[in-house]
């Protein structure tokens, strides 16, 4: 089905009945909210994923990494903190995604368990445990303390040591850095840093070894049950958000282009959906003044259309004096108003 003025049109599919065409209308307006909601989640298959740890940019001589590039051990004395065995992972994490998540497991803690994970920006000093220094947080696994962006650690988890499997991921769909231990999530905290993000591990003491899985084999951590419960937040957040907004534009815009039918059943639909839809216009006014013309404007298209000139010529003063007269009211009704 067509609806036409002249100048734009609104092609739709002919509903069954007119209270479907409301219907239709809304449910446009709920997927638009949907679209705002999920536009990290749509391009992850063509995104890159880490694979291995970046040789090419650690730490120099405090680690030696394994000829597979997913396992890195400490080989200096610890001696200050600008010592540490820093790798970041090959490239950063995918952005275009509900999650992104990776795990280490401990394969030795060395003299101190001076282990962490967590997440760097690509300008990171690559001597400093990861939330050491602005733009980056990591779970450490001597004490249990996050850290982001200073020196001075918060009470996040448990500490970690040999034979422990830790984790840390990003949910881009609340804009949190989470971390796990074992299998179990040890706690979230808000993402408050922008842009691009590396995995990054650290080993600061003699021995210290861990082992990098980026997916290469299954996580520990049920990843896909995480992400199936955020999408299912994300749905309710998307039920729960009130269609008044784009409801109230749609309705505009049939009101500005006189699709008078599709108005009256888009406004029979917002009435009838559980709960009811009450827009009201911005302008606190009723819409006494402006759809009072619809059914003139409606005639006059479907005159011009058929070749009715002369009725449409005729039509025309009618509507003008309508106009002129309503001008008129509201200026008498707006002064005695003040």
């Amino acid at each position: 089905m067509k609806e036409t003025n002249g100048n734009t049109s609104v092609e739709i599919e002919k509903p069954d009945q007119q209270h479907d065409l409301g219907l239709y209308f809304l449910e446009l307006c709920r997927r638009k909210v949907k679209e705002e909601l999920e536009d990290y989640d749509g391009d992850d298959e063509k995104e890159e994923s880490p694979t291995e740890l970046n040789t090419l940019n650690s730490s120099g001589g405090f680690v030696v990494v394994a000829t597979d590039k997913l396992s890195v051990k400490y080989v200096n004395v610890n001696l200050h903190g600008h010592d540490v065995g820093v790798i970041q992972a090959n490239r950063v994490a995918p952005m275009k995604r509900i999650v992104y998540y990776f795990e280490i497991t401990v394969k030795d803690a060395g003299v101190k368990g001076q282990v962490s994970i967590g997440f760097t920006s690509e300008n990171f000093k690559m001597r400093r445990q990861p939330g050491w220094e602005a733009n980056s947080c990591g779970y450490h696994g001597d004490d249990g303390l996050l850290y982001r962006g200073h020196g001075k650690g918060e009470n996040f988890g448990p500490t970690y040591t040999t034979g422990d499997i830790v984790g840390a991921g990003i949910n881009y769909a609340a804009q949190e850095f989470f971390f796990t231990k074992n299998g179990r999530v040890v706690g979230t905290v808000y993402k408050d840093m922008k842009g691009p993000l590396f995995p990054t591990v650290a080993v600061h003491s003699q021995n210290e070894e861990v082992h990098v899985n980026f997916g290469q084999k299954p996580f520990i951590f049920d990843l896909k049950e995480f992400e199936a419960q955020e999408r299912m937040k994300q749905q309710v957040k998307i039920e729960d958000i009130p269609v008044v907004p784009n409801a109230r534009i749609v309705r505009s815009y049939l009101l500005h282009y006189g699709y008078e039918d599709t108005l009256d059943s888009f406004d029979l639909a917002s009435r009838s959906t559980v709960p009811p839809i009450n827009i009201v216009q911005d302008n606190g006014n009723d819409d006494q003044e402006t759809t009072y013309a619809l059914n003139h404007r409606k005639t006059l298209r479907q005159d011009s259309f058929c070749g009715h000139l002369v009725n449409c010529v005729n039509g025309i003063p009618r509507l003008l004096r309508t106009i002129h007269q309503l001008c008129v009211f509201c200026f008498i009704a707006k002064n005695l108003s003040n």
